[in-house]
């Protein structure tokens, strides 16, 4: 859906995590957080219709889709600390139910595996927020990144790195290596909303929705997901033709103006 700003897009991205939270039938809710700007408005709604509106979350458990390597515990950029501070801090969800890969392992491969685990443990996320990079990535599994990997660790492409300088004092202080969930590991999540805001967003957006399934661009995979939306503001959108199928498979919200070929 393409809707007029990105406040409206957290609405909507909102509305997809309050449905899941609201409608368990007694058991946990998992809730899988992505970090990033796009997602900071959905994360805004959500506490506010926390506190305005009740909304609880203390049956839910978050679990997030990446993690820096090598930050100290406690960094602020680490998303771990991201999350706490955007988004968890201000609802009433157990600090021990928020989870992300541990950045700080002395045997990161090892960390890997136990996120994976721990995942597979849990049972699938019930809706699983997305951001896309500039480059296709989602998560942070760079382009190349095979459709049924788990979670492992990956070396940031030096582009990735420039685009998330923005979050540090300098440059060289980005972290060259991470934690990520795969493209499998996200693939099991029941819903996908995957939203996008800016016109630096455009291309990608374009690429992954209009181009070929491929893993040079990672989000395109997401299309062959049987329950997927996609939210967008105007000049994320901007490179779309509504023309256009939009991919074999997916979904959009049931307002705004939907992408052609989306169910």
């Amino acid at each position: 859906m393409v809707l007029p700003d990105p406040a409206a897009c957290g609405v909507a991205v909102a509305d997809a995590v309050t449905e899941a939270v609201t409608g368990a039938a007694g058991g946990p809710v998992n809730l899988g957080l992505a970090t990033g700007s796009s997602p900071l408005p959905a994360y805004a709604e959500l506490i506010r219709r926390h506190r305005r509106d009740g909304l609880s979350f203390r049956a839910a458990r978050a679990f997030l889709l990446d993690e820096y390597l090598g930050l100290p515990r406690g960094h602020p950029q680490s998303y771990r600390e991201v999350i706490r501070r955007e988004l968890t801090d201000h609802l009433d969800i157990d600090p021990d139910a928020v989870h992300a890969p541990d950045g700080t392992a002395d045997d990161p491969v090892a960390a890997a595996a136990d996120y994976e685990r721990l995942l597979a443990g849990a049972g699938p996320i019930d809706v699983q927020i997305l951001g896309i990079g500039r480059n296709g990535h989602v998560g942070f599994n760079e382009p190349g990144s095979e459709p049924g990997s788990a979670t492992r660790v990956v070396t940031l492409t030096e582009r990735t790195r420039a685009d998330n300088a923005r979050f540090f004092d300098r440059p060289d202080e980005v972290p060259r290596r991470v934690l990520t969930q795969g493209m499998g590991t996200i693939g099991r999540a029941a819903h996908l909303v995957l939203v996008a805001t800016g016109p630096e967003k455009a291309p990608a957006v374009a690429a992954a929705v209009h181009g070929p399934v491929t893993t040079a661009v990672p989000a395109s995979l997401l299309r062959h997901h049987p329950r997927c939306t996609v939210v967008l503001d105007p000049a994320a959108a901007a490179g779309l033709d509504p023309a256009r199928p939009a991919g074999p498979s997916g979904r959009v919200c049931r307002t705004g103006t939907p992408l052609r070929g989306y169910r």
